[in-house]
Order: C-alpha cells, then sequence, then structure tokens
C-alpha cells in the first residue's frame, strides 16, 4: 500500500482561554505575500512570515480568529527590527521591516517592527474585539523583510509573554491545544532527516532497495540548495569507473545551468513526483526535526518533528536514521562526535537577479541597507548577483545565522540601490538610460551555506588523502570538484572588513575532475551513535577536504550509497559500521546495481523497472578502463621508445589520454616505437583490438604488429577514420597465445603517412 504523502495540514484551531488567544503567524489560512520561514527555528524557536517584496508591500496575511468574548485585550506582537542589529553600520531608525496589524479590516495605528535588535514580544497597546469571531491580518508597510512569529490577546493588563526561544515552549504548546502525545510514524527502516539532493537522493536509493522510508524535509519543496528558493546549480560529476551510484542523481536533477537562474529550471514538481511515485516513501514536507530520543547513549531511538505550518508533532521511528540535513541537526541532537572550525569558514550566499523592462521603474531608497558606491561590489553581469555573495566567515554558523542572511540582504539591496539611485555601473550602461528601466525580480531569502560541521566517521578524509590519491577499501563516491575553498574577496573587502560580503574561490589541484576521487563509506556513519549515518556537506571530512564533497551530485550520490547501506542493516540487523566491518562485498554488489533496479521489499528479487529511465553510461570524454572485457593495456603502461607527445584533444580515449609521433622514414634513426606487453591466464585463441581516436592528420597505414605464439603479424591500420568496434577500437584478428609466454602489440612510425596513435590494447578470449 502506498504510504502517505504529508504536505501542509489545515491551520490548527487556535486556542481560547478566559484571559488570552495565541495566533501563531504561520497558521494563518492565507499567507498573502508573506513567505514562511522555517531556517532559525534552532536559535528563535518558531518559524515566521517574512515579508519579502522586493521593496513592494506585499499582500495582506489573513486569518479568522475566534475569541472567547468581546471586549478589550492587550495585543502583543513578536518580531524585530532586523536591522537594528547593525545600528553602528547602518540607519537602524529607518525600520525597513514595518507592519500593521489589521483587526476586523481595519488597521491599528501601532507599527510594528520598529524597535528590538532582538526577537520579541512587541507592546502593540490595547485593542478592541467587538465581535467572538473576526479577521486578522498582518499589513506589510515597506516590502522589505518585514517579520512576524505570532500575535497574543490578552483581556490581563499586567500579562508579558515568555519570550523563550526554546522550541515548541510548553505554554505556547498549550495555547494551541498541541496534544503532549505525538502520532507516531513508523517504524521504518530508514529516516532521512533534510529534503535536499543527499536526503532525497539516499530515500530513493533506499526505496528502490526495498525499504520502508521517511523523508522529512522543513521545506515546502526538495532540493535543498538546489530547489528554486536558493537556486545553486548542481555540481560535481556523476562519472563511470566505479559503481553507477550517480544513476539516481542523473534522475532527480534539474536543468539549470546557471546559479541563479530562474525559477522553472529548477524544476522543483519534477524532485517532488520523483520521490512521491516511489510507493515505500512517506514525505514529510514542511516538518522541522527538532528532538531526538535516545535509546541508549549511543543509539537513537526516535526523531520528533512538528508541522511548520500547524505545530502537530510527529514522532518517527526506525532501525537506522540519516542526517542529510548540512548542519548536522540530527547528529547534534544526539550528541554525535562533531567538529567545528572557529572561524575561516566557508559562508553563506542569496542570490538576487534583475531583468530590464518596457517602461521605468522606482526602487526606493534604502538609507537601513549598505551604504554602496561603485568599486565596492561587481556589476551583476547577466543580470544576476552569483554565488559570490557570500557572508559569514567567521560568524557561528547556527547561532549567528539569521544574522548572515540579513547582512546578505543588506548587502544586496544596498547594491541595487546602487546600481538605480546613485548611477554606479554606468559603464556596463551603454544606452545612458540609467537602468532607469531596470527591476529587481527575485532576491533568496532562503541561504545557501557552504560550511556548518563535521559529523565525524570511523574516517576523516583530509586534503591530503585527496592529493595524495590514498586508497581505501571502502572508497564509493567519486568525487570530481577541485578543492574548492572560499575567502573573503580582497578586492572588496575593505569598506566592510568585519564582515565581507563577496567571496574569492581559490581551486586547489589535487582532484582528477574527470576520474574522481573515491570517498570512503566510513565517512557515511557516525563514529559514536551506532545507527546514525549521514550524508551531504556534513559528513567526516576536514574543512579542506569538504571544498571537494559539498557539492550537490557528490552528496546526492552520498545519499544512494547511504540508502543501499541501510538495505543491508535491515536485512543482516547491523549497525552503519557492521556493514564495512562484516559485509563491505554485499555492499558492493548493491552499488553496481543500475539505479533502474528495485524490489518491492527485501525478501524480494531485483529487478528492472521499466517505468523508470534506462540511463546507461553517463556522457564523458574517455572510457573508463572497467568498461572493458579482458586484459586492457593502457598507452601510459607501454614501453615507448623515441619521441613520443601525450594528448587528450581527442575525446573518447581510454583512461588520461593518448600518445602520438610523426611519421618517419624506414630505417630512419628516429623510429619511435610502442609495445603494449600482456600475458594470457591460460592457452588459447584471443580477439586482439586496439583503439584510437580519428584525425585528419594520422596515418592511413599506421603499422601495427601482433606478436603471438605462432608467430607475427602485422596489420595496417587506417587511423584517419573512426575505429568500427565499441568503445573506439578495431579488430586486428584472433591469435594464439600461451600461459606464461609475453604477448605484445607493437606500434611503430616508420613508413607511416601521418601521426601514428596509441591509446590501449584489448585482449579477448574467445568463448
Amino acid at each position: 500500500m502506498k504510504l502517505p504523502v504529508i504536505l501542509a495540514a489545515l491551520s490548527l484551531p487556535l486556542a481560547l482561554s478566559a484571559q488570552q488567544v495565541l495566533v501563531e503567524a504561520e497558521s494563518f489560512d492565507d499567507p498573502g505575500g508573506w513567505q514562511l520561514d522555517t531556517q532559525f527555528i534552532e536559535t528563535m524557536g518558531s518559524p515566521y512570515l517574512l515579508a519579502h517584496g522586493l521593496g513592494k508591500p506585499v499582500a495582506d496575511a489573513t486569518t479568522e480568529v475566534s475569541f472567547p468574548s468581546p471586549g478589550e485585550y492587550r495585543l502583543w506582537v513578536r518580531t524585530k527590527n532586523w536591522v537594528e542589529k547593525f545600528a553602528d553600520t547602518v540607519d537602524a531608525k529607518a525600520a525597513p521591516g514595518r507592519f500593521q496589524v489589521k483587526i476586523g479590516g481595519q488597521a491599528l495605528p501601532h507599527e510594528f517592527g520598529k524597535t528590538g535588535a532582538a526577537w520579541h514580544w512587541e507592546d502593540g497597546g490595547t485593542v478592541t474585539i467587538a465581535d467572538t469571531k473576526t479577521t486578522l491580518a498582518l499589513s506589510d508597510l515597506t516590502g522589505f523583510n518585514g517579520r512576524c512569529d505570532a500575535l497574543l490577546f490578552s483581556k490581563d493588563p499586567a500579562f508579558v509573554p515568555d519570550n523563550s526561544s526554546a522550541v515548541l515552549p510548553a505554554w505556547r504548546r498549550a495555547m494551541l491545544g498541541i496534544p503532549e502525545e505525538a502520532t507516531t510514524e513508523g517504524p521504518f527502516d530508514i529516516v532521512f532527516v533534510g529534503g535536499g539532493y543527499s536526503g532525497a537522493c539516499g530515500a530513493i536509493s533506499a526505496a528502490r532497495m526495498g525499504l520502508k522510508v521517511a523523508l522529512v524535509q522543513n521545506r515546502p519543496v526538495l532540493g535543498g540548495n538546489g530547489s528554486s528558493e536558493v537556486r545553486v546549480w548542481a555540481q560535481g560529476n556523476t562519472p563511470p569507473g566505479l559503481y553507477p551510484v550517480g544513476d539516481i542523481v542523473r534522475e532527480f536533477e534539474d536543468d539549470a545551468k546557471a546559479s541563479p537562474g530562474t525559477y522553472e529550471e529548477y524544476e522543483d514538481e519534477k524532485k517532488h513526483n520523483i520521490v512521491t511515485a516511489e510507493k515505500n516513501i512517506a514525505l514529510f514536507l514542511n516538518h522541522h526535526a527538532y528532538e531526538v530520543e535516545m535509546e541508549s547513549a549511543t543509539k537513537i531511538a526516535a526523531v520528533r518533528a512538528f508541522d511548520t505550518r500547524t505545530g502537530a508533532i510527529r514522532r518517527f521511528t526506525a532501525r537506522t536514521f540519516c542526517d542529510a540535513t548540512g548542519h548536522g541537526t540530527i547528529g547534534l541532537l544526539a550528541k554525535a562526535d562533531h567538529e567545528m572550525i572557529d572561524g575561516g569558514r566557508m559562508g553563506m550566499s542569496n542570490m538576487w537577479a534583475w531583468e530590464n523592462t518596457d517602461a521605468a521603474q522606482s526602487f526606493p531608497e534604502t538609507p537601513w541597507a549598505l551604504d554602496l558606491e561603485e568599486g565596492d561590489f561587481p556589476y551583476p553581469k547577466k543580470f544576476h548577483a552569483e554565488w559570490f555573495w557570500e557572508s559569514g566567515y567567521d560568524k557561528h554558523p547556527l547561532l549567528d545565522l539569521e544574522e548572515i542572511r540579513d547582512w546578505n540582504h543588506l548587502a544586496g539591496f544596498g547594491a541595487w540601490n546602487a546600481i538605480k539611485n546613485k548611477g554606479a555601473h554606468q559603464r556596463n550602461d551603454p544606452d545612458g538610460q540609467g537602468h532607469k528601466n531596470a527591476r529587481l525580480t527575485w532576491m533568496a531569502y532562503v541561504g545557501g551555506t557552504r560550511e556548518t560541521l563535521q559529523l565525524l566517521g570511523d574516517v576523516i578524509l583530509t586534503e591530503e588523502d585527496i592529493v595524495q590519491k590514498k586508497p581505501f577499501d571502502d572508497g564509493c563516491v567519486l568525487t570530481t570538484w577541485s578543492i574548492d575553498l572560499h575567502y573573503p574577496a580582497e578586492q572588496y573587502e575593505k569598506k566592510f572588513s568585519e564582515n565581507p560580503f563577496i567571496s574569492v574561490a581559490v581551486h586547489g589541484k589535487g582532484v582528477d575532475r574527470k576520474k574522481g576521487y573515491a570517498v570512503p563509506y566510513r565517512c557515511f556513519y557516525s563514529r559514536n551513535i551506532e545507527n546514525l549515518f549521514m550524508a551531504g556537506r556534513n559528513i567526516s571530512v576536514t574543512h579542506e577536504a569538504l571544498g571537494t564533497i559539498r557539492v550537490m551530485k557528490t552528496c546526492g550520490m552520498m545519499g544512494v550509497v547511504v540508502g543501499k547501506a541501510a538495505a543491508i542493516c535491515a536485512k543482516h540487523e547491523v549497525s552503519p559500521r557492521e556493514v564495512y566491518y562484516q559485509h563491505l562485498d554485499e555492499l558492493v554488489e548493491l552499488m553496481r546495481l543500475p539505479g533502474n533496479m528495485r524490489r518491492a521489499t527485501l525478501g524480494d528479487a531485483f529487478a528492472v523497472d521499466p517505468a523508470l529511465p534506462d540511463l546507461g553510461e553517463p556522457e564523458t570524454e574517455w572510457v573508463p578502463r572497467n568498461q572493458l572485457d579482458g586484459i586492457v593495456i593502457d598507452d601510459e603502461e607501454a614501453k615507448l621508445s623515441g619521441n613520443w607527445t601525450h594528448g587528450d584533444g581527442l575525446k573518447q580515449y581510454v583512461e588520461n589520454g593518448y600518445h602520438y609521433a610523426s611519421p618517419v622514414a624506414a630505417g630512419s634513426d628516429k623510429a619511435a616505437t610502442a609495445r603494449f606487453e600482456f600475458t594470457v591466464p591460460e592457452d588459447g585463441e584471443y580477439e586482439v583490438r586496439i583503439s584510437h581516436q580519428p584525425h585528419e592528420n594520422r596515418s592511413s597505414k599506421t603499422p601495427v604488429t601482433v606478436i603471438a605464439a605462432d608467430g607475427e603479424k602485422t596489420i595496417p591500420v587506417n587511423q584517419r577514420i573512426a575505429p568500427p568496434l565499441a568503445k573506439g577500437f578495431f579488430g586486428l584478428g584472433v591469435f594464439r597465445f600461451e600461459a606464461g609466454k609475453a604477448g605484445a602489440v607493437v606500434v611503430g612510425n616508420e613508413g607511416a603517412d601521418g601521426n601514428v596513435h596509441i591509446d590501449a590494447v584489448q585482449v579477448i578470449p574467445m568463448k
């Protein structure tokens, strides 16, 4: 039976008492133009509504409220002046986040969001409630990020709400009528917390292994940084050469070709449909995990999450859990060993975009934003501000998260004000119109975080491991992004040196971006919480190694491996650690299965699902050796004499490239040869093949000699035309070889009429 898909539920009935009525902003019947923000629950205690209108007031958020009786109530609203924290830098008195409350359609005179750097209950004065049922509205005044957590009406003039930042504090749960007993979901085989590439691809993988899976995501969409909310395009490759754990990632990935890109390019609906098509997945969107129940000091019993629209609590039980939050949320709650560097982290981006229109567009002055001028920031080419609009390098990545996002907005709005109202970057305005028709179209309010902390596993992968290509017997995910670390860009950090907002990427050279480096499985589980996996940017690596593994396609492949390992945990009733120490061979067999194979339950046989795409091998510019049958001798293993040049410009070569040599006349003292030697395992007949990439400057009669048990034979090969066999090979014929006696293929350049090309030799036993 198909497991349920849990989306946003209906608003929870408001709690009534003789004295107070609490209204959570997130439970409004119609949020209007206000956005639900769930990024900072750990620090301020709740989801809230954000008026993110890019300088134009958003539509009212409205709901109907029931009161126990008419009369006089004192109104409290939990809010803040979001720029007051930056009062030393900007004009905080301008208070860009101002809004009013409407009761029964009438706006109260008090403007909220003008005071208070921290979240607090702001006194709105006494209001008259004429009817037991009335409408309530939040009315944005500016379009610049006003925020409201909750409203509380009290008949007791001495009552002051508790401003605790605890998540779901008892008094709020009681007023909202949220039951003390959570609704139990499960038991599941595995619960993934976090719906980015790692969590979503992991859930799909586990479901196709025949597991019962829950996927818990605190946003309304899947994809994480690769969703329409953040718009970071998915990077990293899913290369061949190891295991096809990239199949599901390629199935799930979107069509975005740039950051930030457009809403449509991030294909939220496609991602959602792929996940919900899996009968073994129960998807819980808009659910924020906030508490962990421990069976013992080292084992998780359950994860609690609440519906960010209603506050209703669900309790998820499972054999194993996977922290795919990026922030290491579940690991922290479970007291997993972890490491967070003191400073110098990679930061958070909030990108933005604009367009030219056919009419003049205005934009309000922003005295509350960063006072930016020409040269303070890079001009946003191609109508968007890219990934390098990044800050928070030395801020706490959890406790200061809202401050980091808000600072990014001060920078983004300040830059746009400089462009629109100060004439900055006029050199990029050849028609002299002063960007008068330009309009800001999007700015991410959900931050794209790169680095928080690392949950520690049995292996902590280091930069040295990667650069030196240290082999691990459990290497399973090929990371192909360079060691990419971000730092403040010196050119733009002088004006705001204490909190720069433009970054530069420094790419190391230790990663082969075609073939990748195999990250070990032992980075994907906690070393002290026995049933906790992790996948994504919070896995067990150092800060430097994070620079390569943190990109989304690589993170997605981690999730796929975790999904397969979870199947072994369920089958044998073992821990993630025991998968490595007792069942690594079985994990390897599961990783060899393509993404379009599935089984309904653990007890069923695997079969190809015709409803799933057969993606085949990913397109690459090279052929992995392990895709070839028989004995393969690469050009790098050939014994070379004379002058050979390495090349890689002609694609679909075997492994790392090829060699070529210029032609010489017969008998020349500049003759070059390449000798490919091999020994067959048993006597018999073998087909011998040689590969090349065709080009018009190659020889049409390259002499290739096969040395076999019965003698030698030279075959001329036309290397100007494409070889007829798969993977770029030319058949030299069938020859007899004897075990223990070396055979060889020798290629020379004497008498050739063009460059002689060598790539690989393949020797295949005849059946």
